[in-house]
């Protein structure tokens, strides 16, 4: 059984999925323990969990997040590529239909990481948790802060038994004992762990809201934009010869035309397989039927050719079937009155329509947004969690412009639609769009901002406002750009 810890140099994550994990490590440069309450009981390896259903639909990590958790930690890239991810350069690898056509493949501009879910957090957790300052209590819940409206001293946990009615053991290279912390000062099945700085990351389902209101704070100010968005997503073994090196296949909706969204993913992950997402807005969703899955591809999307793809590939699961893609977003950092020793990131904070890929990335970008600013500040310093949460809202904003500068334009996505300031942007967005498909220059610059390297204002200078006024340089393609091998290697002759 481990020592009791100091409370004052104590951090609490709440949340042990990719955001949570981030920030622990973020943290564990300056706590000597950073304790990471988990409800699961986590996997050894890349196995699935109850609490992530997610994980059954594709994922991608953009350069922005990469470059961000390689910071936290370094050679992280590696190890993933090691355990079968795959570096995948855009727009070089990538056969993308936009809204307004299909994009050229053009040199290098940045890159994705593609990975299962499942391998992408068991990579990412072995790393954060062979640090000793960091340990995982699974099988446990969080209930409620402990504190006032000033500050933040703690937070509720309830350690949730199995079968038997036994706890669960904390798990981990630090692993203490099922009672939490040292610092505990209740028995029985809710207990108390004391800390200096405790972090939300438990992701959509968070209570934060809830609990500061328990505490005398008032209501956060929230915004959702639901555009409806349903997925289907599905595992298959790719044709023999189409198993490495084959690209990225995604066709776009069109948010502007009036019609459902429609959009498919295939993303090449490790050991060969393809995942395989399919989305619709209201009206156009697809069905969690396995029989529906290839022709939802191959007739409703703008194009068929992910539905050609799948003719010659394998299915090596069942649809997998979700609603939950609104956006939403809780605007702590507004908040007139903020405690001491309290923050919130990841979806927690910010959660996006996954269409758009930015979910991890943004995760990633925040947990390094959180360690500068204890660095820049000072452990304990007054006033620093009002200035974490702060710098915690950039890179969720950044993304949440991106996301719903899209969605607000589908039918019930928001009370009143779409508003001029949003108009006029998405008018130029898709003259940029329209550019990028036949410009490099423009594609480049575009992708600075979906990668999350750079804000979107490189797309307001003054040489790509030119750019987007004179439109694209080269004519539109009138097809995906695959090159003829990899047509032949999948099948497509």
């Amino acid at each position: 059984m481990s020592e009791p810890a100091n409370p004052a140099r104590t951090a609490v994550v709440l949340g042990g999925s990719h955001a949570g994990m981030l920030a622990a490590r973020a943290l564990s440069g300056f706590a000597d323990r950073v304790v990471v309450i988990e409800r699961d009981a986590l996997p050894d390896g890349p196995a699935p969990r109850r609490g992530l259903p997610q994980a059954r639909h594709a994922h991608m990590l953009w350069s922005g997040g990469v470059r961000a958790v390689e910071e936290l930690l370094p050679g992280v890239t590696d190890a993933l590529r090691d355990a079968g991810a795959r570096r995948s350069p855009v727009t070089t690898d990538m056969v993308v239909m936009g809204p307004r056509g299909w994009f050229r493949r053009w040199p290098e501009s940045h890159h994705v990481i593609l990975a299962g879910r499942d391998l992408l957090d068991a990579t990412i957790r072995d790393l954060v948790l062979a640090d000793e300052r960091i340990e995982l209590l699974a099988g446990a819940e969080a209930t409620g802060l402990v504190g006032d409206a000033g500050a933040v001293t703690g937070v509720r946990v309830r350690t949730r038994g199995g079968a038997d009615g036994r706890d669960v053991p904390a798990t981990g290279a630090a692993a203490g004992p099922a009672t939490g912390t040292a610092t505990d000062t209740a028995t029985g099945p809710e207990r108390i762990v004391s800390a200096a700085l405790v972090v939300d990351a438990t992701g959509r389902g968070s209570r934060a809201g809830g609990w500061l209101r328990a505490l005398g704070l008032p209501e956060v100010e929230r915004r959702e934009v639901d555009s409806g968005l349903a997925y289907a997503s599905r595992l298959y073994l790719a044709p023999e010869q189409a198993r490495s090196g084959y690209p990225i296949v995604n066709v776009q909706p069109d948010p502007r035309d009036g019609r459902p969204g429609r959009a498919g993913f295939l993303l090449p992950i490790e050991g060969g397989r393809w995942i395989v997402t399919l989305n619709g807005t209201r009206g156009g969703e697809p069905t969690a039927g396995n029989d529906d899955f290839e022709r939802f591809a191959r007739e409703e999307l703008r194009h068929p050719v992910i539905g050609e793809l799948l003719e010659r590939a394998e299915p090596l699961s069942d649809v997998s079937f979700t609603r939950a893609t609104v956006n939403r977003r809780s605007y702590y950092e507004r908040m007139a009155a903020w405690p001491e020793n309290f923050a919130v990131l990841g979806d927690a904070l910010a959660a996006y329509n996954p269409l758009y890929g930015h979910g991890l990335a943004v995760a990633a970008q925040s947990a390094v947004a959180l360690r500068d600013a204890v660095r820049r500040h000072g452990w304990g310093a007054a006033g620093l969690s009002r200035r974490v949460q702060r710098a915690v809202a950039r890179p969720a904003g950044a993304a949440w412009d991106l996301a719903v500068g899209q969605d607000v334009f589908y039918p019930g996505a928001t009370e009143n639609g779409p508003t001029l300031r949003d108009r006029l942007l998405a008018a130029y967005v898709g003259r940029l769009m329209l550019t990028a498909t036949g410009s490099g220059r423009i594609a480049r610059r575009v992708t600075d901002v979906t990668s999350l390297e750079r804000g979107p204002q490189v797309l307001l200078t003054p040489t790509v406002l030119l750019a987007a006024a004179a439109g694209p340089l080269k004519r539109p393609l009138t097809g995906p750009p695959l090159t003829p091998s990899e047509r032949e290697r999948a099948g497509l002759g």
